[in-house]
């Protein structure tokens, strides 16, 4: 297992850029991942994911720019591969094998000998929650139970880093929340992770990173909670009372209030966004304290959490190019 410092990054993408003849698939994409983060990588479909994943793990090489691993260039490691487990998106199976014969397989032609798959191979399936299904035909499992089975294979060889390009695809809710759950227990191992998905709630409550990609450009890099503060400017909350639209401007000259909105037609509700950089417990203990100096009575008091959604959306239906 690589070893280095929690605080320094283990993958560094500097200036990457790829082309597919006419197409550019990546440009001059730049990010660093630090040991034991779980980065989630969202953008729409063809927006660059699978190619930046591919180059991480040497499957192309033709393209400009830098990527370190461990703070060494990848071209110059022949077996950095060994420290990277991938789950690609069109990993195939031969489904007359059975679960435990499907690994063995993988697990022989990655270099494990007989008696470390015949350690590690229940540790895997246990992980995944496909302790059951060993000696099940490939062809009797279901799409879900297939996409965990591609998951122990990407672990077999008990891997620091973890690549994986559309985990979540095709699986239903419950399996969809193992799988998330899966994915923290490794980062709290100090595995490194890695993850693509077009649909934001796969990268939710999971990832400690986030890389927005679109149109071969990575346009946004941070912890989720930054880029939702970012985008909305603050925190906020939303005021139901008796005609409060007519306290407006009176709110807005509070020194840590941003903005104040209202829905058309509506005199008694109120969001009211506060300022950056302001501290929150503090402006809701000034607010209210307003409402009751003014004799403002409330019905309802509601922290408004920041969406995620707002961001991503934001980030994907600009041109980035332009």
């Amino acid at each position: 297992m690589l070893s280095l410092e929690k605080s320094k990054p283990i993958i560094e993408f500097s200036n990457v850029s790829k082309n597919y003849r006419d197409v550019q698939a990546l440009r001059e994409a730049s990010f660093s991942i630090k040991q034991g983060d779980i980065f989630g990588y969202i953008g729409p479909n063809g927006a660059g994911k699978t190619t930046t994943l591919k180059i991480l793990v040497g499957l192309i090489s033709d393209y400009t720019g830098e990527v370190k691993i461990n703070n060494e260039f990848i071209k110059e490691q022949p077996n950095f591969s060994k420290e990277i487990g991938y789950l690609p998106q069109d990993v195939g199976f031969q489904e007359w094998r059975t679960v435990d014969h499907a690994l063995v397989t993988f697990g022989r032609l990655s270099g494990m000998s007989k008696d470390e798959l015949s350690l590690r191979i229940p540790e895997v399936l246990e992980l995944v929650g496909l302790s059951d299904a060993r000696k099940r035909k490939i062809k009797h499992l279901s799409g879900g139970m297939q996409q965990k089975l591609k998951l122990a294979q990407s672990l077999l060889h008990n891997p620091s880093i973890l690549v994986l390009d559309e985990p979540m695809s095709g699986l239903d809710p419950t399996s969809r929340w193992q799988m998330k759950n899966t994915i923290k227990q490794l980062a709290q191992t100090n595995v490194t992770i890695i993850f693509s998905s077009h649909i934001l709630e796969d990268v939710e409550g999971i990832a400690t990173t986030i890389g927005i990609i679109n149109n071969g450009i990575v346009v946004k890099i941070g912890h989720p909670l930054d880029l939702q503060k970012e985008l909305v400017g603050g925190e906020a909350v939303i005021a139901i009372g008796d005609n409060l639209v007519e306290k407006t401007d009176l709110i807005l000259s509070l020194p840590f209030v941003a903005e104040v909105t209202s829905p058309l037609n509506n005199l008694d509700q109120l969001t009211i966004l506060f300022a950056p950089e302001t501290e929150l417990n503090n402006n809701l203990k000034q607010l209210l304290e307003f409402f009751v100096t003014n004799e403002i009575i409330l019905r309802n008091f509601n922290y408004l959490k920041p969406s995620l959604e707002q961001v991503y959306l934001k980030y994907v239906m600009e041109d980035p190019t332009k």
